[in-house]
């Protein structure tokens, strides 16, 4: 099948519609990656049975609800539980130990969709004796799916899978003794949240978020371009503490970016990467 392309006017009509949209909305989706961006605003468009693009316009400026839609819409909330367990495994062996010399840990997971991996992170640190004396801030801009996450209730049908990932991801329990199921649905213990803090944050406009030990982004840098990729890793930079942790997605890479020299990779395959102190590096553990 043929890739769908705007044409000259239709790239004209976004452009439009994007300005408007952060200029009354206050949301930035001017430095999206623009073919995945183009392909969301036409079925937005679809959707809404318009014409054109610039109906949208109109649209998205008047009608809250739609513009709640819409939003819910170009958020990416594609995640599973334990997502990637090679990750998991190489977070475990790697980074934990680092984490378990500071008496207070606080990780931010950034973009945190539905929660799946919040949780993931949650049940790491039980197994690893100091969810005690962490705090983890999860964050998104789409308040739908913070909602979600802060229920922590997903489909019993994943439950499967998400054990699968767990077992694979170097887990020291049963997957099973963290949830409790009921008809269709699986509900992740309340123990699991006791420790964490759901907030609504904006990556491409809002400020530092606090002084971090580990901040996870993963798989959102990739729908952003270059300019507003180098903008948030700056944010990550700022908000994460010398010596603390980034790890970012599986086709992220901090290579050619504002900050590339700032860190260390710890685990180039993973993508995770160590903010290094500016005037020496600490041995590892």
């Amino acid at each position: 099948m043929a890739e769908w392309k705007q044409t000259e006017l239709e790239a004209l009509e976004t452009d439009l519609l994007l300005e408007a949209i952060f200029r009354r909305r206050g949301y930035d989706f001017r430095h999206y990656a623009r073919a995945s961006l183009n392909r969301r605003v036409d079925q937005a468009v679809r959707r809404g049975n318009l014409a054109h693009i610039t109906d949208l316009i109109s649209l998205l400026l008047y009608d809250d609800a739609a513009f709640e839609r819409f939003l819910a819409q170009m958020s990416i909330s594609v995640t599973d539980m334990f997502r990637d367990p090679p990750f998991f495994l190489r977070l475990r062996e790697t980074v934990v130990p680092w984490l378990k010399t500071w008496p207070f840990v606080k990780i931010w997971c950034a973009g945190c969709a539905t929660g799946e991996e919040v949780y993931s992170l949650a049940i790491l640190l039980k197994e690893e004796g100091f969810y005690d004396r962490s705090r983890i801030y999860a964050t998104d801009y789409n308040r739908r799916t913070l909602a979600v996450a802060r229920e922590g209730i997903y489909p019993a049908a994943k439950i499967k899978k998400y054990t699968a990932n767990y077992n694979n991801s170097g887990a020291g329990d049963s997957f099973a003794s963290y949830y409790h199921a009921k008809y269709d649905r699986a509900k992740m213990h309340d123990g699991l949240r006791q420790n964490v803090v759901f907030s609504h944050h904006n990556l491409v406009t809002d400020a530092v978020f606090g002084e971090m030990n580990l901040i996870l982004c993963r798989n959102v840098l990739i729908y952003f371009d270059q300019e507003l990729q180098n903008r948030v890793l700056e944010l990550f930079t700022a908000s994460l503490c010398p010596g603390g942790f980034l790890c970012l997605g599986a086709k992220e890479s901090l290579q050619f970016s504002t900050v590339a020299d700032q860190y260390e990779a710890v685990a180039k395959k993973e993508n995770i990467f160590r903010r290094i102190y500016s005037h020496r590096k600490e041995r590892r553990p």
